[in-house]
């Protein structure tokens, strides 16, 4: 059913988006697809990477590392932006084609009362693309 999954990392938190990663492990052996792991980083020094290069030789060896434990096919994709916060969504949507998705499996934050000011990049990727886009809540400790 699925043949490519996207899946939008932050090599910062990694941690927090474990549940998203292992869903979208799952789904990928399922379904014999791969997975894409997009990350966005500044142009800028972070606290990650200090260039884009950088940041995308970090994502290549998490994506090697991924492989190595679920045995699926990984790829990985990095953008970068003046703005990562501001440009997020539409980098994120744009990958989508980019990579070929056609499933997105995604990490999001439990619903709070900021969510109906301020929507979450789930919420927009979902209501901005045709494909499906499978939204996974932190699992409570």
């Amino acid at each position: 059913m699925y043949k490519k999954l996207m899946v939008p990392v932050d090599l910062a938190h990694i941690e927090v988006l474990e549940p998203a990663l292992q869903v979208a492990a799952d789904l990928a052996r399922l379904y014999a697809a791969e997975v894409c792991y997009v990350g966005v980083t500044s142009t800028t020094p972070s606290s990650v990477a200090r260039t884009p290069e950088e940041y995308q030789h970090k994502l290549d060896d998490f994506a090697r590392q991924r492989a190595a434990e679920h045995g699926c096919p990984i790829s990985a994709r990095t953008l970068s932006s003046a703005d990562p916060a501001a440009d997020l969504d539409d980098l994120l949507l744009q990958a989508i084609g980019d990579v070929g998705a056609d499933l997105v499996v995604m990490a999001t934050h439990p619903p709070k009362h900021l969510g109906a000011i301020l929507p979450s990049h789930g919420g927009k990727i979902a209501t901005h693309t045709d494909i499906s886009v499978f939204l996974i809540r932190p699992t409570e400790g």
